[in-house]
Order: C-alpha cells, then sequence, then structure tokens
C-alpha cells in the first residue's frame, strides 16, 4: 500500500524543519537584545516543558540519565551545547541563508568521521555529493574575494558540532532510551551555555524579547519532538529531504523580516548546496526502490503459486 503525504512522515518533517527554522528566526531577532550564550540556554529551559509528551507511559523521568554508553550521553550533550552556542551566533551575524548553508556542511563532516575513525564504507555518490556540497559552500564564502569573520567560524563550528551528534546518536545504536536521547540535548545547552553567560546574563525586558526567546527554546525542542515521531515511522532518508526546506524559509525570513538580500554568488552557492543533498536523497530512494524490486521478484520467482492469480 502506498503511503501518502500524512503517513509517511514527510509531513511531519516538513513541520520539524519548520520549527527549527521560526527557531532560528527567533534567535536572529533577538541580536543585540541578549547575549548568545543566553539565548542558546533558554533552548534547554523550555525544552523541558515537552518531556511529558516525548515520555512513553513506562519510563520514568529519571530515564533522562540512562545510559549504557555514557561517554556517548556526554559526546551528544557537548555537542549539543557547542552547535546550540555556536549557531545562536552565527544567526545573529550572518543572513539566515548564508549561515544556513555553511551548517550544511554537516554530511561533510559525517562523512569525514565515517571514513577516518569509524572506518566505515563510504560509496562514490556519497564523494561526489559531499563534494558538490562543498563546491556550493565554496561559492557562498568566496575565500579571497570577501572577508572572513566570526559568524563564518561559528556556522561551520556548527556544523562540526551538529556532525558529532548525528555519530554519537549513531554509536549509542537503538537501545537507548528516548528520553535519554532527548536529556541529553537539553543538558548540555544548560550546563555548557549556563556557565558561559553567568558574566554576561541579563534579565530579559519587554514582551517582545520573551516571546522571542520562548519561541527559539520551544520550538527548537518541538522540532526535535517531530522528528523524532518523523523517524518513528518512516526510514531517515525519506525524511531527509525535506531538510532543505529549511532554506527556502531562510530565504524568506531573511528578504521579508530582516531586510537582507542576498547576492547573486551567494544565491548560486545555496541552489548548489541544496541540489547536493537532493542529488543524495535520489541515489538512495532509486537504490532502496531497485532493493525492494529485486526482492519482489526474487519472492515471485520462489512463490510461484502465492502470486498466480485464481481463475
Amino acid at each position: 500500500m502506498r503511503q501518502n503525504i500524512f503517513s509517511s512522515g514527510i509531513l511531519l518533517a516538513l513541520l520539524g524543519y519548520a520549527a527549527f527554522a521560526i527557531s532560528d528566526a527567533c534567535s536572529k531577532g533577538l541580536a543585540g537584545h541578549l547575549d548568545p550564550f543566553e539565548v542558546a540556554f533558554s533552548g534547554g529551559v523550555f525544552g523541558f516543558l515537552l518531556l511529558p509528551f516525548i515520555r512513553r507511559s513506562d519510563e520514568p523521568y529519571s530515564d533522562i540519565f540512562a545510559t549504557n554508553r555514557p561517554g556517548m550521553w556526554i559526546l551528544r550533550a557537548v555537542s549539543t551545547f557547542v552547535s546550540t552556542a555556536a549557531s545562536v551566533m552565527a544567526f545573529m551575524l550572518l543572513p539566515m541563508p548564508e549561515a544556513l548553508s555553511l551548517m550544511f556542511l554537516m554530511p561533510f563532516f559525517v562523512t569525514i568521521i565515517s571514513v577516518t575513525i569509524l572506518k566505515e564504507k563510504v560509496s562514490f555518490w556519497t564523494w561526489l555529493s559531499v563534494g558538490i556540497g562543498f563546491l556550493g559552500v565554496l561559492i557562498v564564502l568566496r575565500p579571497g574575494a570577501r572577508a572572513f569573520h566570526l559568524g563564518h567560524v561559528c556556522a561551520i563550528v556548527a556544523a562540526l558540532a551538529n556532525a558529532s551528534s548525528v555519530v554519537s546518536y549513531r554509536l549509542a545504536g537503538d537501545k537507548s532510551a528516548r528520553l535519554s536521547l532527548f536529556g541529553s540535548s537539553l543538558f548540555g545547552p544548560l550546563i555548557g551555555d549556563g556557565l558561559l553567560m553567568i558574566t554576561h546574563a541579563s534579565w530579559p525586558h519587554g514582551l517582545r524579547v520573551w516571546a522571542l526567546l520562548f519561541g527559539y527554546g520551544f520550538l527548537a525542542a518541538l522540532g526535535q519532538l517531530f522528528m523524532m515521531m518523523a523517524t518513528a515511522v518512516a526510514p531517515a532518508n525519506r525524511v531527509a529531504l525535506p531538510q532543505y526546506s529549511q532554506m527556502v524559509w531562510a530565504v524568506a525570513f531573511s528578504y521579508l523580516l530582516f531586510h537582507q538580500p542576498l547576492d547573486n554568488w551567494t544565491f548560486m552557492g545555496i541552489i548548489v548546496v541544496t541540489l547536493s543533498g537532493m542529488l543524495n536523497w535520489i541515489r538512495q530512494k532509486l537504490r532502496f526502490e531497485r532493493m525492494a524490486l529485486e526482492e519482489r521478484w526474487e519472492h515471485r520467482h520462489n512463490h510461484p503459486a502465492e502470486t498466480a492469480k485464481p481463475s
């Protein structure tokens, strides 16, 4: 039976990435009002509001710390802390599409880590997709033709931290409790950003600042919840393509909300980065469809009586 957009996990993924994009816009809107580390800290605070919706009825809240591999829990927490702090600073300092295009370097870093540390085999098509994405990032940055500043560094650091988080989830396996996976992403920003904001923190003033702060923290956690739900009903490759809907949101927010238009070279680089991800998704989709077709053909060949039509 063919799955529609509502049952395939794609809609949940679209909602998740939309929540992430609006959360990023909220963090950018707080530039000049609050310290970036204080904004990232709020992500851990408001994220606790979603714990009752993530926890199963048979799960105690103490499962937040339950793990058979404490090293992986700590790695996820540290990676989330670094990625949230760096991404908030990147969005505050750069136009949203430019920051996001650099954060799309994450697959490049995941591939490098997979080959060098995990000793995994990577196909030619994966390298091609990663290489095209890296070319798109170079078009956005244009080394030597424009200034390279702290915002670019923060976006690249966020991509590297997100890649480390992806690897830690992979190494943790499927046996880790959901609360444990989600809890590490809360305590990382709470502890790390909480320590860094101590000397710079200030009490938020005004309804607008409070609304943006809540929007950043709550929507970031809500996006994680939607993504957990999406991957529970669909394979990861099916929910990967909607990630690039974030770029649509980012371009729209950049023009409409922050009045930061893109130059032609940056726009071209963003298109190249987006197409690189779509290339890898299309390759995986064709591969899985071919495998499914071969499986059906083998089943019909080995069980002809089951597939024969009744007379």
